[in-house]
């Protein structure tokens, strides 16, 4: 799911440089006036949380394996513009300390994760409590999707740059993170129902 550079051409990754930021300025006018001091601790603590859930990685077919992304995790506790600026500390610092991901694709990666990941699980969740009564449901929907349409993205990215035809490599993309987006979907489901048991849901606002 971290595009190294090389895989996207200049345009692409200008583009989605700029997508990203212009979004970060919005998500920072919705934020900036909200945020309580006694949260910052509880945000710095799960950006820390999903930062060490995606360096875990685990098998998925033919040698390939996944990890946790934690966009819906991030939605659940703080609502779509807390998480943006949660997971793109957490694929900055990747990108910076570890060369996951490539400098030059980080506005494809934030795009895909930070920003889609975030907005996908923000609607299902909103809107999964209409269609699912089971709460882990509406969870693991969103956590599904969320992987599911980031995707997506990065083989449309990849695509356009001419690396690799949509047609080769969407097929395959999906595939692999249709079965990481099970085990997202699991552990999302199991920590927030874990936090909600612990009582540390409730001193945010969050959506569970």
């Amino acid at each position: 799911m971290h595009i190294p550079d090389g895989f996207l051409s200049i345009p692409v990754s200008a583009g989605t440089i700029g997508l990203s930021t212009a979004y970060g300025v919005y998500c920072h006018t919705k934020i900036k006036d909200r945020i309580q001091e006694k949260n910052i601790p509880l945000i710095a603590c799960s950006t820390a949380f999903i930062f060490a859930a995606q360096m875990l990685n685990f098998p998925v077919l033919g040698g390939t394996s996944g990890h946790f992304m934690g966009a819906t995790f991030a939605v659940l506790m703080f609502g779509p513009h807390i998480a943006f600026f949660i997971m793109t500390m957490v694929l900055l610092m990747q990108a910076l300390i570890f060369g996951d991901g490539g400098l030059l694709a980080i506005g494809a990666n934030v795009l895909n994760m930070a920003i889609a990941g975030t907005l996908v699980a923000h609607l299902l969740i909103s809107s999964g409590k209409k269609v699912f009564k089971s709460e882990n449901i509406q969870i693991f929907s969103a956590a599904f999707f969320s992987i599911i349409v980031a995707s997506l993205l990065c083989s449309m990215e990849v695509s356009a740059s001419g690396t690799i035809g949509f047609a080769q490599m969407a097929p395959v993309m999906v595939g692999v993170h249709a079965l990481i987006g099970i085990g997202e979907g699991l552990i999302t489901a199991t920590a927030i129902a874990f936090l909600k048991k612990a009582n540390v849901v409730s001193e945010v606002r969050g959506y569970v």
